[in-house]
């Protein structure tokens, strides 16, 4: 692991770091905030997850995250969202390639080689966190945005024993039933739908997946909400399987940091409530 940078802010340390990923076979670059602390201690651990058209670096420069995780105690991690760099295959669209890797392991040309998204941040990701950071990986939260929200509610659904708590700002809830996920997963997955189910945290929780309770924050101003979010399909999965959804619609919010920076907090104080942060 490189160090990239170091900032200090909020009694804490801002890092960006890179290292080679045996995952994607390209070099990986993430974001980690470490409050201050006594020598010996260990941290919770909470990742965050970005969105489409996004690097480690939009949440830690907008989404106004280190004052609350300062306070209350919590490391941050903010992972790429997919592989890059010479060699790696990308798409003209924003929603496909370098920039939109899903969280899913593609097995389908050109893809298969680098977009290994889903094991670089279930297995590679954490060990280095492990090994590198006063991070206390008994206790670990998850949660992200949009595409990120999906990385995020899928991950922990698959991972229940992982992940003390889950949550989302405006997450692609079922990418089987939205144009957006109809094309990543046709394209990194292929044609079998039913290989696509691991990857919809809807047809996840279907299939007997369960997390004790999820919160949700979704504007109603938000210009992808009919026709990629359809947070009312989570709504509905959750209510037949018996998890406690908490959906927030709040009202005139976009999709933007100006929204998930308005309700950062909150999230993070949720999370650490079920971290037994201080």
């Amino acid at each position: 692991m490189e160090t990239v940078s170091t900032n200090r802010s909020f009694a804490g340390t801002q890092g960006v770091y890179s290292h080679a990923s045996t995952e994607t076979g390209t070099e990986m670059t993430f974001a980690v905030y470490v409050p201050d602390h006594e020598k010996g201690v260990k941290l919770p651990v909470v990742w965050y997850l970005s969105g489409l058209t996004c690097t480690h670096a939009n949440v830690m420069e907008k989404g106004e995250y280190r004052r609350a995780a300062s306070e209350l105690g919590l490391i941050i991690v903010a992972p790429d969202t997919s592989p890059r760099g010479e060699g790696v295959a990308d798409d003209e669209a924003y929603d496909m390639g370098q920039g939109a890797g899903f969280y899913v392991d593609a097995t389908e040309d050109p893809w298969a080689k680098h977009f290994r998204m889903r094991s670089y941040i279930e297995k590679e990701l954490p060990a280095l966190i492990a090994r590198e950071f006063p991070a206390d990986m008994e206790r670990q939260a998850i949660f992200g945005h949009s595409m990120g929200g999906h990385g995020a509610l899928t991950i922990a659904l698959r991972n229940p024993d992982r992940y003390k708590s889950v949550s989302a700002f405006a997450p692609i809830v079922s990418p089987i039933n939205c144009p957006w996920g109809e094309k990543a997963l046709g394209g990194y997955i292929g044609s079998d739908k039913a290989a696509w189910r691991e990857y919809d945290s809807c047809a996840l929780i279907e299939d007997g997946a369960r997390v004790v309770d999820i919160l949700v924050d979704q504007g109603t101003g938000d210009n992808f909400l009919e026709e990629q979010l359809k947070p009312q399909l989570l709504a509905e999965a959750c209510d037949k399987a018996g998890i406690k959804l908490s959906l927030n619609m709040r009202e005139g919010y976009d999709h933007s940091y100006y929204f998930i920076s308005t309700y950062m907090a909150d999230h993070l104080r949720w999370h650490a409530d079920r971290l037994g942060a201080r």
